[in-house]
């Protein structure tokens, strides 16, 4: 079986520009694409927090030139996801979904993390047309608007507070009739005149034409007093954690208690020789796209180093 130079498991900002820059360094790369080509960035629709595009750019159409660039420099791209990993001994095996294998001298792991949802169809169904996982990315479209923030944590509070800068109203939903957020977080909340809590209160629905009008919340559910309403609002953002998308390499790679890779220092390296890891899998804390590109520059910068040592 021949052993590639690089292997790049994952392909949204930090798996693409991980390869572009393995290859612009003439290291033979192979991206596996996963089961979301371009990433998570492509659930969103307008993107215009990254840099070089004045007027924005399409998520989508972002994601597609990163990856024709990866393509116009040598890599080769393959539509599968990886299932499974051995890392036992260097060369690394990595298994893939159509049952072939790959053997690499370098791996850079790119599969990013994925937003909690509550599981509703609605989400799926308005997914890109006001609903949202990140306030962050898509607040700046809400502006002056009314929205509604999913979740009681830190991460709850953060985004809230973030979109009241932005929105007219945000309601801040909380199955609990209490937060789990810290006590500096809950204040920041409590005091802003543009947040309404909204306690022991359930999500079951979203409604509207040509995107998200209103959600369909029940109060107190399963109680005597309980009761259904509708809350008319323009947006509706998901605020429930993230999973990293790390379970196949915990056998062998450092993760903290919520899964997410752990990284030496500023750097890409992992605790494994010639593994690397970049993007939201190993980014807990901002999850923005040009920081995942950034750091997929870092992997393959070091992926680099590490072929030049075999050598």
């Amino acid at each position: 079986m021949k052993t590639i130079p690089c292997l790049v498991i994952g392909s949204g900002p930090a798996g693409y520009t991980a390869a572009i820059y393995t290859q612009r360094a003439g290291i033979d790369t192979i991206i596996c694409e996963g089961p979301q080509p371009g990433g998570q960035l492509t659930t969103t629709t307008i993107i215009e927090n990254f840099p070089g595009f004045a007027q924005g750019i399409d998520a989508t159409t972002l994601m597609d030139s990163m990856k024709q660039q990866a393509i116009h420099l040598g890599a080769q791209v393959l539509p599968l996801s990886v299932t499974s990993v051995d890392f036992s001994s260097h060369p690394y095996q990595i298994t893939l979904e159509d049952k072939s294998q790959l053997v690499a001298q370098t791996v850079i792991i790119a599969t990013g993390a994925s937003a909690k949802y509550l599981g509703l169809a609605d989400e799926v169904k308005y997914q890109g047309m006001g609903v949202s996982a990140c306030a962050t990315c898509d607040g700046f479209f809400y502006r002056k608007k009314t929205v509604a923030v999913v979740g009681g944590g830190d991460t709850a509070c953060e985004e809230a507070s973030y979109l009241a800068s932005l929105a007219s109203k945000v309601y801040l939903i909380v199955r609990k009739p209490f937060m789990r957020a810290s006590a500096v977080m809950q204040k920041r909340v409590t005091d802003n005149p543009k947040i309404e809590i909204l306690y022991e209160t359930n999500t079951v629905g979203l409604f509207g034409d040509n995107g998200v009008e209103g959600v369909t919340l029940v109060h107190k559910k399963g109680t005597p007093e309980e009761h259904q309403y509708q809350l008319p609002i323009d947006g509706f953002f998901l605020a429930i954690g993230h999973r990293p998308n790390s379970e196949i390499f915990q056998k062998w790679i450092d993760t903290d208690d919520m899964g997410y890779i752990i990284t030496q220092g500023k750097t890409p390296l992992t605790n494994m020789p010639g593994i690397f890891a970049a993007g939201d899998v190993a980014d807990p804390l901002y999850r923005q796209a040009v920081i995942a590109a950034a750091s997929g520059a870092a992997a393959g910068i070091e992926a680099g180093k590490f072929l030049a040592t075999l050598k």
